[in-house]
């Protein structure tokens, strides 16, 4: 056995986070979204942040590759490019925020960012306008800098397209996923370049993707547009309940 993959069957909290990603799974393939925002409270309570973000995008990449193809064909794509070029330039701040951040800190970053998310879509907050290239520009951005620091990449875009009521849930869906995709591939780069990936977290990335892709295929088989308030009533409810177990003061 590869001694990598020694070091990863050892990974703390690994059974945790494998039941973590299996119903993160299925509310990917519901919605479009979630999984960082269930795996990243819960995955933060036994790994350090930067391993936690090289899972979120390794499987992430391999979660874009059963459901894109669905997607591609009804996404924005000349806006999520907007919102991807942004980001792009963005995610070295997140990552270079981590470093001046203690590990609790970081927790209870994760623990605001996932709220304000969770806040934001229940109580139905809505954007009445049209955002410009500059407010585009911005959401992607900020997108960036959380994406950079937690690897969800997702809040900030997430509150924008769920905000917008002239979005429709197949629109909203596919256009998440496919910025998703997108930007866990930049993120990867980030965590490249800085000599952050190490290959028992890559064993740990593999793992995971096993009950993860499963349940996301599961999920998109089973999705359906008509019922887009259960899917989201569950969604919150599992991302809620994520939180709530990675709050440092649970400990």
């Amino acid at each position: 056995m590869p001694e990598a993959l020694t070091v990863a069957l050892s990974t703390p909290g690994l059974t945790w986070m494998a039941a973590t990603f299996l119903v993160a799974g299925l509310v990917r393939g519901f919605t479009g979204f979630g999984s960082a925002l269930i795996f990243v409270p819960v995955a933060t309570q036994f790994i350090p942040m930067v391993d936690v973000i090289t899972i979120i995008v390794f499987t992430g990449i391999a979660s874009a590759a059963a459901l894109l193809p669905r997607a591609w064909s009804k996404a924005d794509h000349s806006e999520v490019s907007i919102l991807v070029l942004a980001t792009l330039l963005t995610v070295p701040i997140g990552y270079w925020i981590i470093g001046q951040l203690d590990p609790v800190t970081l927790r209870w970053v994760v623990a605001g960012i996932v709220t304000v998310t969770l806040a934001a879509v229940i109580t139905g907050w809505r954007y009445e306008g049209r955002l410009g290239l500059p407010g585009r520009l911005a959401i992607g951005g900020g997108a960036g800098i959380v994406g950079g620091l937690s690897g969800m990449t997702g809040p900030v875009v997430i509150i924008f397209y769920l905000a917008n009521a002239r979005r429709s849930v197949e629109s909203v869906r596919a256009n998440t996923i496919l910025f998703l995709a997108a930007t866990d591939v930049i993120i990867l780069c980030n965590l490249l370049w800085n000599g952050e990936v190490r290959m028992d977290m890559i064993w740990v990335s593999a793992i995971l993707c096993v009950p993860y892709l499963t349940t996301a295929m599961v999920g998109q088989a089973l999705f359906r547009p008509s019922f887009e308030g259960i899917y989201r009533m569950a969604a919150y409810s599992v991302i809620g309940i994520a939180v709530i177990s990675g709050l440092p003061v649970l400990d």
